[in-house]
């Protein structure tokens, strides 16, 4: 892919996340629109109010036995407040979505569409399922808003857009959300970790 640079202010976008959708200029934080290697200016990037957090941008994150490269941030508000999500490559180039919640963390990865759960619209809270050999319950139902964008997000989110999310404990322990909109779904899947497990490689912050 040939290098693309901000219309704004001429700086290089990082060549990782140019094949992202919606990125933010990393110099002057513009949101982005790419499409077909054009560039055009998307409107707000939204107002990331300065919050302590455990790791951003351009940090390399040690979870378990895998690394993580940050290179999106999404903030979103909801009923208690907000969380953050950080979208991440892991050592083998693989897309995941680290989240943080009140100092609770989960790094969870894209459920493939024909493996996902099939409803029509969120389940209620307190419903049980099964997915694969594991049975789900939904102990959180709420909406979110999309507050603030920074950095490159593989999904195409406008400032101000809201979905339907729930969360679901499984039988085994892990961490299934679901995400719902006017017009789709998407589920993913992954585990809590512990945040005095987590490493942190901070890059010029």
């Amino acid at each position: 892919m040939p290098d693309l640079n901000c219309p704004n202010c001429g700086d290089r976008i990082d060549p990782r996340i140019a094949g992202f959708r919606r990125v933010s200029c990393a110099s002057c934080g513009t949101s982005l629109l790419l499409e077909d290697e054009v560039v055009r200016q998307a409107g707000q990037a939204g107002v990331m109010h300065e919050a302590p957090l455990l790791f951003g941008i351009g940090d390399t994150v040690h979870i378990w036995d895998m690394t993580f490269d940050i290179v999106g941030h999404a903030r979103f508000a909801y009923g208690r407040g907000w969380w953050d999500e950080f979208q991440a490559f892991d050592g083998e180039g693989r897309l995941f979505w680290l989240s943080i919640d009140e100092g609770d963390v989960a790094v969870q990865r894209p459920v493939p569409p024909d493996r996902a759960p099939r409803f029509d619209g969120p389940p209620a809270l307190g419903a049980g399922f099964r997915l694969g050999d594991q049975r789900y319950t939904v102990n959180e139902t709420d909406r979110a808003e999309c507050v603030a964008i920074r950095g490159g997000i593989d999904e195409d989110m406008d400032i101000g857009e809201t979905h339907d999310f729930v969360n679901c404990t499984g039988s085994g322990g892990d961490l299934l959300s679901g995400e719902f909109w006017s017009t789709g779904r998407a589920w993913f899947i992954g585990d809590w970790a512990d945040p005095f497990e987590i490493t942190v490689e901070r890059q010029g912050r």
